[in-house]
């Protein structure tokens, strides 16, 4: 792909929200290689699919020709972006610190950092720190109108419930001087982000052109939206993140098994780095087909194998064939089988329901896990042929499992008819052949 193809890439993903001149943006990046980034703060000690969506913009340019700086925010960090909903808390130095570090980390995995048009590395602490108050309003400051900074909405939408700290006001500034900073040493010429960042953004485009009478550019993507109406890259649990710690590979994979058929064309295209052309024949193919979710499918195995790498990827596509009967629980390891249970209704046995070494009937596993509120509704999902321990449907309400049944890591899984999944772990039995 050449140079100012990216464009043309960016449209046809609909990825594009602002420029400040795109045929300028353009021309520059058919001249010569542009330096762009896009930067990311430790407010978290991971990064979120938010997140991601920006890294795959910068990282499509760095496919193209360009040449990405990655920066996490070690300074910006320290000072927190305004949000609508509130003031943030400022965590300390030492968490700041260690966030970067687990940041650098992941970002690590995204851009090329070797080669021709290599990634570079860059922590906006390293300019910011040695500073002085008086130096930075006198030659940043100066710079900026307070009646702009005012319109931002953000900060608008504080002003008009419970106000604004003077920390975050000043933000816009730091964030401005960043671009500043990687213009003067890296000649950085684009910074991207959420249409959310446009007045950041273009702030730093005007300062570098009053500092240094030089025209660099801003692009934004629009901010994703679910057609539920419910915030991206969130569900019940919580926050999708990047880091397996916080975010499972399996819990990871399933979140993109069920994406809404409305939002898939939207995720495609923001997410996948498939050839477009292959992306809309997906599109068409879950309009048309959409019980067979192919195109779910292929996001939860791309983005799985991007962020969690391909062997944790099949592990994670094992464990939800297995889970729902298409599969050999039993080959399974401990890790996999628990994170993904983990994901679901489950239940840790109390000693007193393991009586003279006995395991509870199928019933009270079936309550015991959640999926059934009660003993009696345990009871007719039995004699209606709804109840299945490890795959295996079970038509005795009285039956119990054997310590041999228990899978690696002591677990049972249990289920109810087709699609309602849970798990039972019995404590002290590491592995399938406890006794």
């Amino acid at each position: 792909m050449e140079c100012a193809d990216i464009f043309d890439e960016l449209i046809a993903r609909e990825l594009v929200s602002q420029s400040t001149d795109l045929g300028a943006l353009r021309q520059a990046a058919h001249d010569r290689p542009l330096t762009l980034y896009c930067g990311f703060d430790p407010t978290a000690p991971s990064l979120h699919l938010g997140n991601l969506a920006q890294i795959l913009v910068v990282r499509r340019f760095q496919m193209s020709g360009h040449c990405p700086l990655a920066l996490v925010g070690g300074a910006t960090g320290l000072i927190g972006d305004p949000k609508m909903s509130g003031e943030r808390n400022l965590n300390p130095r030492e968490v700041v610190e260690a966030w970067v570090e687990r940041i650098r980390a992941q970002l690590e995995r995204y851009y090329d950092f070797s080669g021709t048009n290599a990634a570079v590395m860059v922590n906006n602490l390293d300019w910011t720190e040695g500073v002085g108050v008086l130096e930075f309003l006198r030659d940043i400051g100066k710079h900026f109108s307070v009646n702009r900074m005012l319109d931002r909405e953000a900060v608008a939408a504080r002003l008009a419930r419970e106000g604004i700290s003077y920390t975050e006001f000043s933000y816009q500034l730091l964030q401005s001087f960043d671009y500043l900073e990687l213009y003067r040493r890296y000649g950085c010429r684009l910074q991207t982000g959420g249409s959310d960042q446009w007045g950041n953004i273009t702030a730093g485009v005007d300062l570098i052109r009053r500092v240094e009478g030089a025209s660099v550019h801003a692009l934004t993507t629009p901010l994703i939206t679910k057609a539920d109406g419910t915030k991206f890259g969130k569900t019940e649990s919580g926050t999708v993140w990047l880091d397996a710690g916080l975010t499972s590979a399996y819990a990871f994979y399933q979140f993109w098994m069920n994406a809404d058929d409305r939002d898939v064309p939207t995720l495609l295209r923001t997410f996948s780095l498939a050839p477009v052309p292959d992306i809309e024949e997906l599109i068409a193919v879950t309009a048309d087909r959409p019980q067979e979710r192919t195109a779910q499918r292929a996001l939860a195995r791309e983005l799985t194998a991007l962020v969690h790498g391909e062997p944790e990827c099949r592990s994670a596509e094992a464990a939800g064939l297995a889970l729902f009967g298409h599969g050999a629980l039993g080959d399974l390891d401990a890790r996999t089988l628990s994170a993904a249970l983990q994901e679901t209704p489950h239940a840790v046995l109390e000693p007193d329901m393991i009586t003279a070494g006995e395991l509870p009937t199928v019933v009270d596993l079936l309550a015991s896990s959640g999926l059934c509120d009660t003993r009696s509704a345990a009871r007719r999902t039995v004699q209606e042929g709804g109840a299945y321990v490890n795959n295996v449907r079970i038509s005795d309400d009285a039956w119990r499992p054997a310590m041999h049944d228990l899978l690696p890591g002591g677990w049972l899984v249990v289920r109810r008819g087709k699609r309602s999944v849970g798990g039972v772990r019995v404590p002290g039995h590491s592995d399938a052949s406890a006794t």
